[in-house]
């Protein structure tokens, strides 16, 4: 969102919104992982191709009686009252968004002084508006997208048509995206919650889903994971461990060296995990992956299929780095904590036999480049 002035186009020059642009950036609206993926490139398309200096969506997170902004092209207004709507968000006594509560059709303000629809709007140096609302599937407003010019400036048949257009094509696709991170947000909860029942009852270290998930989403985004990936490995984090709820607390608790029998048991909540996940039905390929692949190692020594190498999946390996990490750094019923420097020592001792030496040499260097994230990620 660049917060500056520029000239207004010009008109002369621009070339008319065809059937096939909105085609187009349908297309890579659907392709985007997220709401702003999703709007941002149609918002510039309504800069680039009117006399508009930005444009903006607005939507209610439905917890504050305001509209955040989640998407921008161009150029914003700058000043503290601005400030202000960015960091707290645009009211919902607003006027104008009082009166998109009843509109029907998108609203054109060509003089924002003149009506009092827009009322604070001159204050922020905003000149000329257009508004048009977002409801969700019961007609409830829920956001509304805007562009707008810092000089005088009346919206011609073109312009007009255009963002008409636009907000009538992206009010349907942004209602679905926002009910769809609604459930993903859901889902996030709901996973989460069962990674940290899971830890009341083998009684690992308080925040051990917590901290060994941000820490391998840290290690993911310095090897340049996209969203996607991300967030498999994030939802992968939460369940990795998700069959031990099957273990018999006799062996899960037991505090002492397990017997082969009992360890063949324990060994088997990875089967019971990977069962747990295919019941849930929409978990991605790569979250099952980093369930039923991050007891393997490198050398082939792992379980439960003993895959060696790249057979294992990449999530996988790198999640296996950072699990390790912090059981070694974690009391446990069997052990005391080790010390930083002794995990990362032996972490990089098992590189090319229990870790991908690869990643392995990034993790550490992570480490080194970064000595205070192992009081970060020891607190939770």
């Amino acid at each position: 969102m660049t917060s500056s002035h520029r000239p207004v186009h010009d008109l002369n020059e621009q070339r008319l919104f065809t059937s096939e642009s909105i085609v187009r950036l349908m297309r890579r609206a659907l392709d985007a992982s997220d709401l702003a993926g999703a709007v941002t490139p149609i918002l510039q398309e309504l800069v680039d191709r009117t006399a508009a200096a930005g444009s903006a969506y607005f939507h209610t997170d439905g917890l504050t009686p305001a509209y955040h902004a989640r998407a921008a092209a161009g150029y914003l207004p700058e000043g503290e009252g601005m400030d202000a709507i960015l960091a707290h968000g645009l009211p919902a006594e607003t006027p104008l968004m009082q009166t998109l509560r009843n509109a029907r059709v998108p609203l054109f303000y060509d003089d924002t002084r003149l009506s009092s629809d827009t009322a604070g709007f001159p204050e922020l140096g905003v000149c000329s508006l257009a508004a048009a609302a977002v409801r969700d599937r019961q007609g409830v407003l829920i956001g509304a997208f805007l562009m707008h010019t810092f000089v005088p400036h009346a919206w011609g048949t073109d312009e007009a048509g255009l963002f008409t257009a636009v907000a009538e094509t992206l009010t349907s696709l942004t209602a679905r995206l926002v009910a769809e991170e609604a459930a993903v947000s859901a889902r996030e909860a709901a996973l989460r919650a069962l990674g940290l029942g899971l830890e009341y009852k083998d009684r690992e270290t308080r925040g051990h889903t917590d901290r060994v998930t941000e820490l391998a989403l840290r290690v993911g985004r310095e090897v340049g994971l996209e969203a996607g990936n991300l967030q498999a490995l994030r939802w992968g984090g939460y369940l990795h461990d998700i069959g031990k709820l099957a273990v018999p607390d006799q062996i899960l608790l037991k505090p002492g060296k397990l017997d082969a029998q009992e360890w063949a048991a324990m060994q088997e909540h990875v089967s019971e995990g990977e069962r747990f996940a295919e019941v849930l039905g929409f978990l991605p390929p790569a979250t099952c992956e980093v369930i039923s692949g991050h007891h393997e190692r490198w050398d082939g020594t792992g379980y439960p299929r003993g895959l060696c190498g790249e057979q294992i999946p990449f999530l996988a390996r790198l999640f296996a780095l950072c699990d390790v990490y912090d059981a070694l750094t974690s009391d446990r019923p069997y052990k005391v904590a080790w010390t930083h420097s002794e995990a990362l020592s032996e972490i990089g001792a098992q590189a090319g036999r229990h870790f991908d030496p690869h990643l392995c040499e990034t993790f550490l260097q992570m480490f080194r480049e970064r000595p205070d994230l192992d009081a970060s990620v020891n607190t939770g």
